[in-house]
Protein backbone atom coordinates (compact mmCIF):
# COMPACT_ATOMS: atom_id res chain seq x y z
CA UNK A 1 0.00 0.00 0.00
CA UNK A 2 2.22 2.94 -1.21
CA UNK A 3 0.09 5.70 0.68
CA UNK A 4 1.62 4.35 3.63
CA UNK A 5 4.92 6.59 2.58
CA UNK A 6 3.00 9.60 3.75
CA UNK A 7 2.53 8.43 7.35
CA UNK A 8 5.40 8.40 9.75
CA UNK A 9 6.73 6.12 11.26
CA UNK A 10 5.34 7.16 14.86
CA UNK A 11 2.08 6.02 13.84
CA UNK A 12 1.21 2.41 15.51
CA UNK A 13 -1.28 -0.05 14.49
CA UNK A 14 -4.24 -1.86 16.11
CA UNK A 15 -6.21 -4.41 14.69
CA UNK A 16 -9.58 -5.70 15.73
CA UNK A 17 -10.11 -9.36 16.85
CA UNK A 18 -13.74 -9.20 16.16
CA UNK A 19 -15.42 -8.52 13.00
CA UNK A 20 -16.57 -4.90 12.79
CA UNK A 21 -20.60 -4.26 12.06
CA UNK A 22 -21.25 -1.25 9.46
CA UNK A 23 -24.42 0.55 9.80
CA UNK A 24 -24.85 -0.75 6.52
CA UNK A 25 -24.96 -4.10 8.03
CA UNK A 26 -21.91 -5.19 5.81
CA UNK A 27 -19.39 -6.51 7.96
CA UNK A 28 -15.54 -5.86 7.88
CA UNK A 29 -12.67 -8.72 9.28
CA UNK A 30 -9.25 -7.83 10.26
CA UNK A 31 -9.65 -4.52 10.53
CA UNK A 32 -7.17 -2.01 11.20
CA UNK A 33 -6.50 1.37 12.90
CA UNK A 34 -3.82 3.76 12.31
CA UNK A 35 -2.83 6.09 15.40
CA UNK A 36 -0.89 8.47 16.53
CA UNK A 37 -0.87 9.36 20.54
CA UNK A 38 0.50 12.43 22.61
CA UNK A 39 1.13 12.71 26.16
CA UNK A 40 0.45 9.98 28.90
CA UNK A 41 -2.75 9.04 29.63
CA UNK A 42 -3.51 9.55 33.55
CA UNK A 43 -4.32 7.06 35.90
CA UNK A 44 -7.93 8.23 35.89
CA UNK A 45 -8.35 7.58 32.15
CA UNK A 46 -9.98 11.05 31.62
CA UNK A 47 -7.32 12.81 30.25
CA UNK A 48 -8.02 12.16 26.74
CA UNK A 49 -8.53 14.60 24.20
CA UNK A 50 -9.55 13.08 20.28
CA UNK A 51 -8.24 15.16 16.85
CA UNK A 52 -10.66 13.97 13.85
CA UNK A 53 -8.91 14.75 10.77
CA UNK A 54 -10.79 16.03 7.59
CA UNK A 55 -11.05 14.27 4.15
CA UNK A 56 -7.64 13.75 2.79
CA UNK A 57 -5.77 13.85 6.03
CA UNK A 58 -4.10 11.25 8.68
CA UNK A 59 -2.98 10.32 11.85
CA UNK A 60 -0.27 12.55 11.89
CA UNK A 61 -2.13 15.50 13.74
CA UNK A 62 1.30 17.16 14.54
CA UNK A 63 2.46 17.74 11.19
CA UNK A 64 -1.08 19.62 9.85
CA UNK A 65 -1.88 21.08 12.97
CA UNK A 66 1.57 21.33 14.67
CA UNK A 67 1.00 24.95 15.85
CA UNK A 68 -1.55 24.26 17.98
CA UNK A 69 0.76 21.88 19.90
CA UNK A 70 2.92 22.67 22.61
CA UNK A 71 2.46 23.29 26.72
CA UNK A 72 0.10 25.86 27.44
CA UNK A 73 -1.31 25.39 23.48
CA UNK A 74 -4.51 23.37 22.37
CA UNK A 75 -2.85 20.12 22.64
CA UNK A 76 -0.50 20.01 25.26
CA UNK A 77 1.05 17.08 25.93
CA UNK A 78 1.78 17.81 29.49
CA UNK A 79 -1.20 17.93 30.86
CA UNK A 80 -2.98 15.75 28.04
CA UNK A 81 -3.43 12.09 26.66
CA UNK A 82 -4.07 13.09 22.67
CA UNK A 83 -5.35 10.74 19.70
CA UNK A 84 -5.73 10.81 16.50
CA UNK A 85 -6.29 7.69 13.96
CA UNK A 86 -6.91 7.51 10.97
CA UNK A 87 -10.37 7.12 9.83
CA UNK A 88 -12.12 4.03 8.47
CA UNK A 89 -12.13 4.10 4.65
CA UNK A 90 -9.13 6.34 4.33
CA UNK A 91 -5.47 5.54 2.69
CA UNK A 92 -3.08 6.38 5.29
CA UNK A 93 -3.13 2.46 7.48
CA UNK A 94 -6.72 2.11 8.47
CA UNK A 95 -8.90 -0.30 6.58
CA UNK A 96 -10.15 1.38 3.18
CA UNK A 97 -10.24 0.82 -0.22
CA UNK A 98 -6.66 0.62 -0.58
CA UNK A 99 -6.64 -2.29 1.88
CA UNK A 100 -6.57 -5.99 0.79
CA UNK A 101 -9.72 -7.65 1.33
CA UNK A 102 -9.03 -10.71 3.76
CA UNK A 103 -11.95 -12.46 2.16
CA UNK A 104 -10.38 -12.17 -1.32
CA UNK A 105 -6.93 -11.43 -0.78
CA UNK A 106 -7.49 -8.55 -3.73
CA UNK A 107 -7.23 -5.27 -2.63
CA UNK A 108 -10.94 -3.66 -2.10
CA UNK A 109 -10.85 -0.86 -4.69
CA UNK A 110 -14.28 -0.40 -5.79
CA UNK A 111 -15.78 -3.58 -3.96
CA UNK A 112 -15.15 -1.22 -0.21
CA UNK A 113 -18.84 -1.13 1.11
CA UNK A 114 -19.93 2.61 1.69
CA UNK A 115 -19.23 3.27 5.14
CA UNK A 116 -20.86 6.62 7.28
CA UNK A 117 -19.58 9.00 9.82
CA UNK A 118 -21.25 6.58 12.85
CA UNK A 119 -18.94 3.84 11.57
CA UNK A 120 -16.25 6.08 11.70
CA UNK A 121 -16.90 7.29 15.22
CA UNK A 122 -17.64 3.66 16.23
CA UNK A 123 -14.17 2.69 15.29
CA UNK A 124 -12.49 5.28 16.84
CA UNK A 125 -14.30 4.23 19.81
CA UNK A 126 -13.38 0.94 19.86
CA UNK A 127 -9.77 2.32 19.63
CA UNK A 128 -10.10 4.07 22.90
CA UNK A 129 -11.48 1.55 24.31
CA UNK A 130 -8.33 -0.25 23.51
CA UNK A 131 -5.95 2.32 24.77
CA UNK A 132 -8.43 2.48 28.09
CA UNK A 133 -8.96 5.98 27.18
CA UNK A 134 -12.52 6.43 29.69
CA UNK A 135 -13.60 9.59 28.93
CA UNK A 136 -12.55 12.64 26.48
CA UNK A 137 -11.89 15.96 27.82
CA UNK A 138 -12.35 16.98 24.02
CA UNK A 139 -12.87 16.11 20.83
CA UNK A 140 -12.23 18.79 17.95
CA UNK A 141 -11.97 18.80 14.16
CA UNK A 142 -12.76 20.05 11.06
CA UNK A 143 -15.13 19.66 8.18
CA UNK A 144 -15.52 15.98 7.87
CA UNK A 145 -13.62 15.68 11.16
CA UNK A 146 -16.19 18.02 12.43
CA UNK A 147 -19.34 15.75 11.39
CA UNK A 148 -17.08 12.87 13.60
CA UNK A 149 -17.19 15.69 16.80
CA UNK A 150 -20.41 15.77 16.69
CA UNK A 151 -21.30 12.22 16.60
CA UNK A 152 -18.98 11.85 19.46
CA UNK A 153 -21.43 14.36 21.44
CA UNK A 154 -24.14 12.55 20.60
CA UNK A 155 -23.29 8.57 20.36
CA UNK A 156 -21.47 8.78 23.38
CA UNK A 157 -22.88 11.62 25.50
CA UNK A 158 -20.97 10.23 28.41
CA UNK A 159 -17.60 10.15 27.38
CA UNK A 160 -16.58 13.55 26.08
CA UNK A 161 -16.77 16.18 27.96
CA UNK A 162 -16.57 19.16 25.20
CA UNK A 163 -16.60 19.80 21.74
CA UNK A 164 -15.11 21.60 19.13
CA UNK A 165 -16.36 21.22 15.63
CA UNK A 166 -14.79 23.79 12.90
CA UNK A 167 -16.53 24.14 9.42
CA UNK A 168 -19.06 21.58 9.97
CA UNK A 169 -22.45 21.02 9.31
CA UNK A 170 -24.89 18.77 11.07
CA UNK A 171 -25.80 17.40 7.66
CA UNK A 172 -24.81 18.98 4.40
CA UNK A 173 -27.25 20.72 1.95
CA UNK A 174 -27.76 20.27 -1.58
CA UNK A 175 -25.58 22.77 -2.56
CA UNK A 176 -22.45 20.38 -0.93
CA UNK A 177 -23.79 17.64 -2.48
CA UNK A 178 -23.96 18.99 -5.59
CA UNK A 179 -20.31 19.98 -5.08
CA UNK A 180 -19.29 16.39 -3.80
CA UNK A 181 -21.05 15.25 -7.04
CA UNK A 182 -18.91 17.26 -9.60
CA UNK A 183 -16.39 16.26 -8.13
CA UNK A 184 -16.87 12.54 -8.18
CA UNK A 185 -17.94 12.72 -12.07
CA UNK A 186 -14.72 14.59 -12.53
CA UNK A 187 -13.04 11.19 -11.22
CA UNK A 188 -15.85 9.02 -13.21
CA UNK A 189 -14.85 10.09 -16.10
CA UNK A 190 -11.25 9.96 -16.38
CA UNK A 191 -10.40 7.15 -18.67
CA UNK A 192 -8.42 5.09 -16.18
CA UNK A 193 -10.91 4.87 -13.32
CA UNK A 194 -12.24 1.60 -14.92
CA UNK A 195 -15.48 1.48 -12.76
CA UNK A 196 -12.90 2.28 -9.79
CA UNK A 197 -11.01 -1.29 -10.66
CA UNK A 198 -8.29 0.96 -11.79
CA UNK A 199 -4.26 -0.89 -10.93
CA UNK A 200 -2.18 0.82 -8.87
CA UNK A 201 -0.20 1.81 -11.60
CA UNK A 202 -2.43 3.55 -14.09
CA UNK A 203 -4.73 5.58 -11.44
CA UNK A 204 -7.45 7.89 -12.84
CA UNK A 205 -4.84 10.85 -11.61
CA UNK A 206 -6.21 13.30 -13.57
CA UNK A 207 -9.86 13.03 -12.72
CA UNK A 208 -8.55 12.88 -9.11
CA UNK A 209 -6.23 16.56 -9.60
CA UNK A 210 -9.44 17.96 -11.23
CA UNK A 211 -11.58 17.01 -7.98
CA UNK A 212 -9.55 18.19 -5.63
CA UNK A 213 -9.26 22.06 -7.81
CA UNK A 214 -13.18 21.52 -7.75
CA UNK A 215 -12.92 21.49 -4.28
CA UNK A 216 -10.43 24.12 -3.57
CA UNK A 217 -11.91 26.78 -5.31
CA UNK A 218 -14.82 25.90 -2.41
CA UNK A 219 -12.41 25.97 0.48
CA UNK A 220 -12.53 30.05 0.14
CA UNK A 221 -14.90 32.61 -0.91
CA UNK A 222 -14.40 35.35 -4.42
CA UNK A 223 -12.99 37.55 -2.43
CA UNK A 224 -10.44 35.81 -0.60
CA UNK A 225 -9.06 35.02 -4.64
CA UNK A 226 -9.23 38.38 -5.32
CA UNK A 227 -7.26 39.37 -3.09
CA UNK A 228 -4.74 36.39 -2.78
CA UNK A 229 -4.49 36.35 -6.92
CA UNK A 230 -6.06 39.18 -8.59
CA UNK A 231 -5.04 38.49 -12.39
CA UNK A 232 -1.55 38.08 -12.12
CA UNK A 233 -0.20 36.29 -14.24
CA UNK A 234 3.21 33.92 -14.27
CA UNK A 235 6.13 33.96 -16.89
CA UNK A 236 4.29 31.46 -19.12
CA UNK A 237 1.05 33.91 -19.01
CA UNK A 238 -0.76 31.65 -17.03
CA UNK A 239 -2.89 32.95 -14.59
CA UNK A 240 -1.40 32.50 -11.26
CA UNK A 241 -5.14 30.91 -9.44
CA UNK A 242 -4.86 28.52 -12.46
CA UNK A 243 -1.12 27.34 -11.54
CA UNK A 244 -2.49 27.03 -7.54
CA UNK A 245 -4.88 25.14 -8.56
CA UNK A 246 -2.96 22.74 -10.87
CA UNK A 247 -0.68 22.86 -8.11
CA UNK A 248 -2.66 21.70 -5.53
CA UNK A 249 -4.31 18.95 -8.01
CA UNK A 250 -0.74 17.57 -8.67
CA UNK A 251 0.22 17.67 -5.09
CA UNK A 252 -3.46 15.41 -4.27
CA UNK A 253 -2.72 12.92 -6.68
CA UNK A 254 0.90 12.18 -5.36
CA UNK A 255 -0.89 11.09 -2.43
CA UNK A 256 -4.49 10.38 -2.18
CA UNK A 257 -6.57 7.74 -3.42
CA UNK A 258 -9.45 7.95 -6.07
CA UNK A 259 -11.45 5.35 -4.45
CA UNK A 260 -11.14 6.72 -1.15
CA UNK A 261 -12.25 10.16 -2.49
CA UNK A 262 -14.97 8.60 -3.33
CA UNK A 263 -15.57 6.80 -0.37
CA UNK A 264 -15.17 9.50 2.06
CA UNK A 265 -17.24 11.94 -0.01
CA UNK A 266 -20.24 9.59 -0.02
CA UNK A 267 -19.90 9.22 3.72
CA UNK A 268 -20.22 13.19 4.27
CA UNK A 269 -22.94 13.58 1.81
CA UNK A 270 -25.13 10.62 3.48
CA UNK A 271 -24.56 12.16 7.06
CA UNK A 272 -27.47 13.87 8.75
CA UNK A 273 -27.35 13.74 12.48
CA UNK A 274 -31.19 13.73 12.75
CA UNK A 275 -31.01 9.86 11.02
CA UNK A 276 -33.25 7.52 12.76
CA UNK A 277 -32.99 9.99 15.86
CA UNK A 278 -35.28 12.80 16.40
CA UNK A 279 -36.11 15.94 13.58
CA UNK A 280 -32.85 17.91 12.73
CA UNK A 281 -33.20 20.61 15.40
CA UNK A 282 -34.14 18.22 18.63
CA UNK A 283 -30.83 16.48 17.69
CA UNK A 284 -28.61 19.19 18.06
CA UNK A 285 -30.27 20.38 21.21
CA UNK A 286 -29.90 17.55 23.05
CA UNK A 287 -26.07 18.19 22.79
CA UNK A 288 -25.38 18.77 26.57
CA UNK A 289 -21.59 19.25 25.92
CA UNK A 290 -19.89 22.84 26.42
CA UNK A 291 -19.09 23.81 21.95
CA UNK A 292 -17.04 25.42 20.95
CA UNK A 293 -18.16 26.52 17.06
CA UNK A 294 -15.43 27.69 14.16
CA UNK A 295 -16.65 28.31 11.12
CA UNK A 296 -14.69 29.87 8.02
CA UNK A 297 -16.64 33.19 6.71
CA UNK A 298 -15.06 32.57 3.40
CA UNK A 299 -15.75 28.88 3.34
CA UNK A 300 -17.97 27.98 0.12
CA UNK A 301 -18.41 24.45 0.75
CA UNK A 302 -19.66 24.65 4.40
CA UNK A 303 -21.16 28.62 5.01
CA UNK A 304 -20.98 30.04 7.68
CA UNK A 305 -25.10 30.12 7.58
CA UNK A 306 -24.69 26.21 8.23
CA UNK A 307 -22.42 26.77 11.09
CA UNK A 308 -24.65 29.38 12.42
CA UNK A 309 -27.83 27.05 12.55
CA UNK A 310 -25.88 24.15 14.34
CA UNK A 311 -24.76 27.13 17.25
CA UNK A 312 -28.12 28.09 17.48
CA UNK A 313 -29.92 25.05 17.52
CA UNK A 314 -27.70 23.78 19.92
CA UNK A 315 -28.46 26.56 22.45
CA UNK A 316 -26.35 29.95 22.92
CA UNK A 317 -26.32 29.24 26.80
CA UNK A 318 -23.88 26.57 26.10
CA UNK A 319 -22.29 27.48 22.36
CA UNK A 320 -19.83 29.39 21.59
CA UNK A 321 -19.31 30.92 18.37
CA UNK A 322 -15.65 32.18 16.96
CA UNK A 323 -16.09 33.44 12.83
CA UNK A 324 -12.77 33.89 11.56
CA UNK A 325 -10.94 34.47 8.54
CA UNK A 326 -9.34 32.06 6.03
CA UNK A 327 -5.77 33.85 6.71
CA UNK A 328 -6.10 32.72 10.42
CA UNK A 329 -7.02 29.38 10.23
CA UNK A 330 -8.26 28.01 6.66
CA UNK A 331 -4.49 26.40 5.65
CA UNK A 332 -4.45 24.31 8.62
CA UNK A 333 -7.86 23.35 8.57
CA UNK A 334 -7.63 21.85 5.08
CA UNK A 335 -4.68 20.24 5.21
CA UNK A 336 -6.02 18.38 8.12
Amino acid sequence: MKYLDFISSKNQFYQLSAPFSLESGEVLIDVQVAYRTWGKLNANGDNGVLICHALTGSADADDWWGDLFGSGKVFDSDQDFIVCSNILGSCYGTTGATSINPNTGNIYGASFPRITIRDMVHLQAALLEYLEVKSLRLAIGGSLGGMQVLEWALLYPKKVRAIAPMASPGRHSAWSIGLSEAQRQAIYSDRNWQGGNYTTDIPPVQGLAVARMMAMITYRYWESFTNRFGRQQDESNQFAISSYLQYQGQKLIERFDANTYITLTHAMDSHDVSWNRKDYQSVLQSIKQPTLIISIDSDASNPSICNLEVCCLAGVNKTSISLISPETFSDALLNG
